[in-house]
């Protein structure tokens, strides 16, 4: 139930920044204004919050193996928003980050 628990949390904390670093680039980039900036910024911050309700207490083990869901769901999201269309070797990188957030994460101490 645990690791249930923490991917559904590294999902979240991936939608949220993913989601706002998106919403600042549409803002600022693509000329969208102040509110898709703020809106930015309000998803980067709860993305922060997210992160501290992972079940493992060590900060450096979360964040490092969020760096990978995080590679993972920038190309996910660039697919499904943005029409981005990757390769086989996004695609295996992709899959290497998320054997090392497994590593990283779940493996037995």
């Amino acid at each position: 139930m645990l690791v249930l628990r923490s991917v559904a949390l590294f999902l979240l904390a991936a939608l949220a920044e993913i989601g706002g670093a998106w919403l600042v680039w549409q803002g600022v980039r693509e000329q969208r204004g102040l509110v898709w900036i703020g809106a930015g910024i309000l998803a980067l911050g709860a993305y922060g919050f997210v992160a501290t309700l992972q079940p493992d207490a060590h900060f450096g083990r979360i964040l490092a193996a969020y760096g990978g869901v995080f590679v993972a769901g920038s190309l996910a999201w660039g697919m499904v928003v943005d029409g981005f269309r990757p390769d086989r070797f996004d695609y295996l990188g992709a899959a290497v980050c998320l054997l090392g957030v497994g590593l990283i994460m779940y493996a037995p101490r």
